[in-house]
């Protein structure tokens, strides 16, 4: 598998085969800093000394909480492991009460921070957290320690020995991390994850990247504390990727022309909203223009990979790829040869268009107790099937269970819940982590997703309904922006509905519908009513007459994770989406029709 056994194997690894310049490139004040890998692993030395002079012993916990991906994240990830001890990365907006939790739980010894919102939080609730030791910031802010004192601390290289014992020391089946699930329910479950883990993963995934080693730029801005986006980081070192951090989620349109990068994360969300946007520019043109767009886009809509349309379709690709797609992959920085998308399922329709503009989107699949990556899809090598996640990676073995549950045997399966054995027991078993993942294999070798086995439910008449075929429909209207279906041991399914309020104030200025602006009088307006009845409608048809939503009801607020509808990887909290609209789903199921 290579020499790399620890975590912080990799950026050596990195500095023997690449040694970049620009390793790790954070925008500070409007301009772009990089850091070169030598100055990565002093820094990360010199984070290793510092904790030591402060008391870090082997098995300590140390929290890193950032809004933002940067720089310093990775330093201290690197520092914090050398020394045998685990880093625990936390979700920045979570509650204070999560906060406590966590650290609590996980017993941190220091908390490293990096901004004003999040130190807030932190020191409302440190004196309810008697093993935190101190805060140290990224960002300058008065009144609390900077992470360069622990920096400066270790600027005295008398005991590096001891770092490099310590290293020694460290087994690649040692604890890395222990990551915090934002579970749909319950209290978070610290998710034990090794070195080998992380890092077989990162390099088993590694195989699956078709770019140049050691010649390509990453831009990252999905969340590090969360596995999949850390695994990755991990990945770019050892493929020698430059990894720039954008700004923040604003500006990632702006960051990607800057750099141009060669390979980013993407979640389904934020894919849909560049469709929808690109599509609502198409909207805005005229004559001839508008006619070639919706033609490109109807092109796109038919893609299927491998010239498997024949040799017409392929020439109406390429000329809409030069005429539109072009534009599309300018915006997006020119470059792009992999856009990997995971943490919840990809409508097959955006996995067809990006892909037909010459924008490759590879859908894979994988869980935070898997490290996370378990299959994705590859261009290369006829490893590329849309509405699949791909084909397991090396070493991995996915098994369907007889009630149609996901199983994984592999390197990167988690060694447990912390402090938590009674949930380990449940999802360990013999031998193979139970995902709770609905699936099935192809003739192929694909994997496909086919549910939730904890979201499926029954009606009353005891059909099986799958709420998430039925959502991922229904959200490739544009009017829909959120939909959960409802009806468990009700005589029928129903949705409850967050409309697209951006394309609905659009959609009415362009129609002259003359509706309200606000959302509470929307809700009630029986034209916009009637118009999403249509959609409904539209969708309805691909499913059984069981399945078919008979009602729905519109709901005035946006759907997030701040107003707690959503977790931090835009899942669904399905029970308190429900709590919150009980009135909605009383009016659909109590009265009488």
């Amino acid at each position: 598998m290579s020499d790399i056994k620890r975590l912080f194997d990799f950026p050596y690894y990195q500095l023997s085969n690449y040694k970049l310049e620009n390793a790790l490139v954070t925008k500070y004040h409007g301009k772009w800093v990089a850091t070169s890998t030598e100055e990565y692993i002093n820094k990360a030395n010199a984070i290793s000394r510092g904790l030591l002079r402060l008391g870090v012993k082997k098995n300590d916990k140390v929290a890193i909480i950032s809004m933002n991906n940067r720089t310093e994240w990775n330093i201290c990830d690197i520092g914090i492991l050398q020394l045998g001890a685990q880093d625990v990365p936390i979700y920045p907006t979570i509650s204070e009460e999560e906060y406590e939790y966590v650290l609590n739980h996980s017993e941190s010894v220091y908390c490293f921070v990096s901004c004003t919102e999040v130190l807030e939080k932190v020191t409302k609730i440190k004196a309810n957290v008697p093993s935190l030791k101190g805060v140290y910031c990224f960002d300058e802010i008065e009144g609390c320690d900077n992470w360069s004192k622990v920096l400066d601390l270790g600027a005295d290289e008398s005991n590096q020995d001891e770092v490099e014992k310590l290293k020694d020391s460290v087994h690649e089946d040692d604890l890395a991390t222990l990551i915090y699930t934002s579970g749909t329910t319950g209290r978070p479950k610290g998710v034990m994850l090794t070195h080998k883990n992380i890092a077989s993963n990162a390099i088993y995934s590694a195989q699956r990247l078709p770019i140049d080693l050691g010649h390509s730029k990453a831009l990252s801005f999905l969340p590090v504390c969360h596995i999949y986006e850390r695994m990755l980081l991990y990945m770019y070192q050892y493929c020698g990727v430059r990894i720039h951090f954008a700004e923040s989620l604003e500006t990632i349109s702006d960051n990607l022309k800057e750099i141009q990068p060669e390979v980013m994360t993407a979640v389904p969300r934020l894919l849909e909203k560049v469709y929808d946007k690109i599509y609502a520019k198409g909207g805005e043109l005229k004559g001839i223009k508008k006619k070639l767009f919706f033609w490109a886009v109807a092109v796109g809509l038919e893609y299927e990979p491998y010239g498997q349309n024949g040799w017409w379709y392929e020439f109406k690709l390429k000329i809409a790829r030069k005429l539109i797609f072009s534009k599309w992959q300018e915006a997006l920085g020119g470059n792009l040869k992999a856009i990997a998308s995971g943490s919840a399922a990809l409508q097959p329709r955006l996995a067809r268009v990006f892909n037909a503009a010459g924008i490759p989107v590879m859908e894979g699949y994988g869980l935070t107790e898997t490290s996370p990556v378990v299959s994705v899809n590859d261009m290369r090598h006829g490893g590329f099937k849309i509405g699949t996640v791909g084909k397991p990676i090396a070493e991995t073995e996915v098994k369907i269970a007889e009630d149609g549950e996901i199983l994984i045997k592999g390197p990167q399966v988690m060694i447990g819940y912390y402090k938590d054995p009674g949930q380990t027991a449940e999802v360990l078993k013999e031998g193979y982590f139970h995902t709770g993942d609905i699936g099935e294999i192809d003739a192929e070798g694909f994997l496909k997703i086919t549910d939730r086995k904890k979201e499926m439910f029954k009606t009353s008449g005891g059909k099986y309904i799958a709420p998430q075929l039925m959502e991922n429909a229904l959200k490739q209207s544009r009017f829909i922006e959120q939909v959960m279906v409802i009806g468990e041991g009700e005589k029928m399914p129903a949705a409850l509905i967050q409309p697209n309020w951006e394309f609905i104030a659009d959609w009415n200025k362009r129609k002259n519908k003359g509706l309200p602006s606000n959302p509470k009088d929307l809700v009630q307006n029986n034209k916009l009513i009637g118009r999403i009845q249509e959609e409904v409608d539209f969708y309805n048809e691909r499913f059984g007459k069981w399945e078919k939503i008979k009602k729905f009801e519109l709901t005035p607020d946006v759907w997030s994770i701040e107003s707690g509808h959503l977790t931090p990887t835009m899942k669904m909290k399905r029970k308190v989406i429900k709590q919150k609209y009980q009135d909605l789903y009383d009016k659909i199921y109590r009265t009488d029709t």
